[in-house]
């Protein structure tokens, strides 16, 4: 059984917030974070992982699902980026009062959401000079990106989500080329993380050979990175606990955080 998700503010914007579930048992816990996708958009929100959330929480692991600013709702560049790693930084805060272990610490997003899974594990090798460097992020131990966008220029350059890629940039890759080194995981790698993507053959939203593309050659970087193609599965069902793509994705977060 998993306790009602509660839910925190981290910041004063109303989607500045994540929902903390908790196993019934004794921490500390390691901690799975969440990150929805829904092509950066507002109209898309953290309640679609919910029961994912719930999901892995039974295996003794604290999930922490996030909110963040997407576009529509004040979100872009920067605020997107800088939103949810202050979700991420916020677990010290949570720590203490519900035994977190942020010594395990993994990410996990779907579609959009992989990419800003894949970036807080980069925030490390930001310059300190970038507008989203951070003076001590939160490590992260791993991450599962799920259907993910790795690569933001060769996604852009793919129209992968129409234009929202160059709205969430507030430009294309050639004349936002700064932004672009700072926010996509592909100009950060390596990453100095295990990284591992999961992805279903048919999925017809985010490229799968883009991934498998990205994978190549963070190994070629020095990266412990893998991917996880899943038969008969398409973009949403790796985030549906109710089916054995979602089982599989599952049970990734709880072996790298058991890792």
């Amino acid at each position: 059984m998993v306790s009602a998700s509660r839910r925190f503010f981290y910041g004063a914007h109303p989607s500045q917030f994540g929902d903390l579930f908790l196993p019934e048992t004794q921490g500390p816990h390691p901690v799975a974070v969440l990150v929805h996708g829904g092509c950066w958009q507002a109209e898309y929100g953290l309640a679609a992982l919910g029961q994912l959330a719930q999901a892995i929480a039974v295996h003794n692991v604290a999930v922490w699902n996030i909110e963040y600013r997407r576009l529509g709702d004040g979100g872009g560049w920067p605020h997107t980026f800088l939103d949810v790693g202050a979700a991420l930084d916020f677990l010290r805060t949570l720590a203490e009062p519900f035994s977190l272990d942020l010594h395990h610490v993994v990410t996990a997003g779907h579609s959009a959401g992989g990419h800003l899974a894949l970036w807080l594990a980069a925030r490390a090798r930001l310059s300190p000079h970038s507008l989203l460097a951070a003076p001590d992020p939160l490590r992260v131990d791993a991450v599962v990106s799920i259907a993910g966008i790795p690569d933001l220029i060769a996604a852009a350059r793919r129209r992968v989500c129409d234009d929202a890629i160059s709205a969430l940039m507030q430009g294309a890759p050639e004349a936002a080329a700064d932004r672009y080194h700072d926010a996509s995981p592909a100009a950060l790698t390596p990453l100095g993380v295990p990284h591992l993507h999961v992805h279903g053959r048919q999925d017809t939203i985010a490229p799968v050979d883009l991934v498998e593309a990205y994978v190549e050659a963070a190994i070629l970087a020095g990266d412990h990175a893998s991917t996880l193609l899943l038969e008969k599965a398409g973009h949403f069902e790796p985030v549906d606990a109710r089916t054995g793509a979602g089982q599989r994705v599952i049970e990734s977060v709880v072996k790298l955080l058991r890792a």
